[in-house]
């Protein structure tokens, strides 16, 4: 047993359960109306991101760029998360949207590339993103000849939207700043680990 634990500050020995929680309820999703129901992988998709925290390098691979953060599943799941307390969830949304709808297959894109319009672009859509009225225009032509690239104006833009303004009030959140101190306090744990052992092997060999 490592007996160095006990001369951990206890904000410290608390302090990765306190992170699970908030991540844990940043993840979650309000309950579907009558009639809908949640997809099994995207449940079991935040599940696992709630019990796993991310390590000290994909934290550090987050702050030197947006594309570290949108480029693993740990990264976006905690990014919607702020993205939710922010009531922005939708830009991400639309983002993941576009690049599933990439890999859709040919005789299925039309009616995708429709769903996913109605759903985000158009004026007065269910989780309508923030588009200007051009791009909007030009989305919804190239909707009527999908292609897999007829979103690629507007997902450019919400990137964009997303890097410049969210993203920076995200490395500046208490999340970010709570999951640094976890990687702090989980260094201090090795090293009193590391000494107290030493101090064992040192001991049994006297």
């Amino acid at each position: 047993m490592c007996k160095g634990l006990a001369t951990l500050p206890a904000t410290c020995l608390k302090s990765a359960k306190d992170i699970k929680h908030k991540i844990s309820f940043l993840l979650q999703k309000p309950e579907p109306q009558a009639g809908e129901q949640k997809e099994v992988k995207e449940k079991t998709s935040t599940a696992a991101a709630a019990k796993r925290l991310p390590d000290a390098t994909e934290v550090e691979k987050w702050k030197e760029s947006f594309s570290h953060v949108i480029a693993t599943e740990a990264g976006r799941l905690v990014f919607t998360g702020f993205l939710r307390s922010e009531f922005s969830q939708e830009n991400i949304d639309f983002w993941i949207a576009c690049e599933d709808y990439k890999k859709t297959q040919p005789s299925k894109q039309a009616s995708r590339a429709k769903q996913i319009y109605q759903q985000y672009v158009e004026a007065d859509a269910p989780n309508e993103v923030n588009l200007d009225a051009v791009t909007r225009e030009k989305t919804k032509r190239a909707v009527e000849n999908a292609s897999p690239s007829c979103f690629e104006e507007a997902q450019k833009m919400i990137y964009n939207l997303m890097e410049k303004d969210s993203y920076r009030r995200f490395l500046q959140s208490k999340l970010i700043q709570d999951l640094c101190q976890k990687e702090t306090c989980s260094l201090l744990e090795k090293k009193n680990c590391n000494w107290a052992d030493s101090r064992q092997v040192l001991a049994g060999g006297a």
